[in-house]
C-alpha cells in the first residue's frame, strides 16, 4: 500500500468521523426537543430528564468534534481550550442534572404524582437504543482503523447513553403494564446515577484521561 493512498484513507475516516460527531450532535438535539416536548405533555419525569441528558450531550458532542479536528491535525497536539472548557461545562451540566432530578424524584414521590402515560418514553427510548448501538460500531470501526485511543473511548461513553435509554424503556413498560407510580420517580433516579457517572467522566476527560468506564 502505497504512503500516498495510506494518507487518502486516513483522511477519509477523519472525515467519517467528523460526519459521526456531527451526526451525534443533531441527532441529540431533536431527541432533546421531542423528549422534553412529551416528557412535559405526559407528565414523566424520567423523559423529561432524558431529554435534558440529551441537550447536554450536545455540548459533549462539540467537544468530540474539536478533538477530532484536533488529532486529524496533530495526533500528539494536547487538549485544546475549548475541548477542555466544553468537557467542564458537560460535567458541571450533569450533575445540575443530577441535583434537579433527585429533588423532582423526591417531590413526586412525596405528592404521589403520576405520569399520563409512558408510550412515548418507550417509543423514544427504542428508537434511541437503535440509533445510539449504530453510533458505537460505527465510532468503534472508525477508532480501529486509525488506531485512535481518543475515538475509541468516545465509543465507550456512547455505550453510556444507551444505558439511559434501557432505564427510560424499562421504567416506561414497567409503569405502562402496572400503573406502579414510583417507577417514573425510580427511573429518574437511575439516570441520576448515570448522570453523576457521565459528569465525573467528562471532568477525567477535561484533565486528559480519555477513558470511560
Amino acid at each position: 500500500m502505497s504512503h500516498t493512498f495510506q494518507n487518502s484513507l486516513t483522511h477519509r475516516y477523519y472525515q467519517y468521523a467528523l460526519l459521526l460527531g456531527i451526526f451525534t450532535v443533531v441527532y441529540n438535539l431533536g431527541e432533546g426537543i421531542v423528549s422534553i416536548m412529551f416528557g412535559l405533555q405526559d407528565e414523566t419525569l424520567a423523559l423529561f430528564g432524558f431529554g435534558i441528558d440529551s441537550f447536554i450531550e450536545c455540548l459533549s458532542g462539540l467537544g468530540i468534534i474539536a478533538m477530532i479536528w484536533r488529532i486529524q491535525r496533530n495526533p500528539d497536539a494536547p487538549k485544546s481550550p475549548f475541548e477542555k472548557t466544553a468537557l467542564n461545562i458537560t460535567g458541571t451540566s450533569f450533575y445540575l442534572l443530577a441535583l434537579g432530578l433527585f429533588a423532582s424524584a423526591a417531590v413526586n414521590i412525596y405528592t404521589q404524582h403520576k405520569p399520563e402515560t409512558t408510550v412515548s418514553g418507550v417509543i423514544i427510548s427504542l428508537i434511541s437504543i437503535a440509533v445510539m448501538w449504530l453510533l458505537v460500531r460505527a465510532k468503534i470501526h472508525v477508532g480501529q482503523r486509525l488506531a485512535s485511543a481518543p475515538i475509541l473511548a468516545d465509543a465507550a461513553c456512547t455505550r453510556v447513553c444507551i444505558s439511559m435509554s434501557v432505564v427510560l424503556l424499562a421504567s416506561s413498560i414497567i409503569y405502562q403494564l402496572t400503573g406502579f407510580g414510583f417507577i417514573d420517580s425510580l427511573g429518574a433516579l437511575g439516570l441520576i446515577y448515570l448522570s453523576i457517572q457521565e459528569g465525573r467522566e467528562s471532568f477525567e476527560k477535561a484533565r486528559g484521561v480519555d477513558t470511560c468506564s
